[in-house]
């Protein structure tokens, strides 16, 4: 599989994920928003030597794998795709920062070792969280829910709309270089040559199929704003989700839960 037809799967996949029906899907988008958002905040509140305190945040994405039946092979097939971007990040902290930090038996682990660590699992969760959003959710009831929390509805409609007419342009490359390849003797790639007019090819099949869809949108009453018609109300389970999850997310921050396991479990513990 191509490079941008890999694109497109990932696309439709967190697409696809949206319209199951489990606990997770069931509960009001606004929550999940909220509950992402205070996730993030903890992650991000973290000092950069905080590797082992991030720990028990772990369990949320865990959760929501098993709760809302989402294949976790396939998630963390997309982190593997922004790695090298993170890694590029933080690929040098052991240099700028040599300092010792850790010692177990024979082995001195130096600060910019551990604040290395530390990026690599604050993308991973933080990563994972946005990508369980979007699969549980859907776009269309983020946007609603956006809506709800007083976002502009023109900063709402131009996310959505970019994120349709991004399909559509992965789409259209993705046919585009399809065809390209069942026309060549030989599977040696898009040569060189080709790249102007494939670009060109592919501005106007674009525009003609945006013109298309938009002209749908017309037909089906569309006047500048999106409508959203399912419609969610507020219930025990969404105050419960939301108010359990901050609750834990704040205790794992401030307090050292793996560290207070370690004491208890060496009998030191109060």
């Amino acid at each position: 599989m191509s490079n941008i037809q890999y694109a497109r799967a990932n696309l439709r996949f967190l697409e696809d994920q949206s319209v199951k029906d489990t606990p997770i899907h069931r509960l009001h988008p606004m929550i999940k928003i909220l509950t992402t958002l205070v996730y993030l905040g903890v992650i991000i509140s973290y000092e950069k030597y905080e590797i082992i305190a991030m720990l028990p945040l772990l369990f949320y994405p865990l959760v929501q794998f098993s709760l809302a039946d989402l294949p976790a092979r396939l998630f963390f097939k997309q982190l593997l795709i922004a790695a090298p971007f993170v890694i590029g990040i933080g690929i040098f902290n052991p240099l700028l920062d040599p300092t010792p930090r850790l010692v177990m038996g024979p082995l001195t682990v130096s600060g910019g070792w551990i604040s290395f660590g530390a990026i690599l699992f604050k993308f991973a969760l933080t990563v994972l969280a946005a990508l369980q959003l979007i699969a549980t959710t859907g776009l269309n009831e983020m946007g609603a829910a956006l809506l709800k929390c007083k976002i502009p509805r023109a900063f709402v409609t131009q996310l959505l709309l970019v994120y349709r007419y991004l399909t559509v342009l992965v789409e259209e490359t993705a046919a585009m270089i399809q065809a390209y390849s069942l026309r060549t003797l030989e599977n040696r790639g898009i040569g060189v040559r080709a790249w102007g007019s494939l670009v060109g090819h592919l501005l106007l099949r674009t525009m003609d199929r945006a013109e298309r869809i938009y002209q749908a949108m017309l037909c089906r009453g569309f006047a500048g704003e999106l409508q959203f018609i399912r419609e969610y109300r507020l219930g025990f389970n969404d105050i419960a989700y939301l108010l359990g999850w901050s609750v834990f997310f704040v205790a794992a921050r401030f307090y050292n839960i793996p560290e207070w396991l370690g004491r208890l479990m060496m009998g030191v513990g109060r």
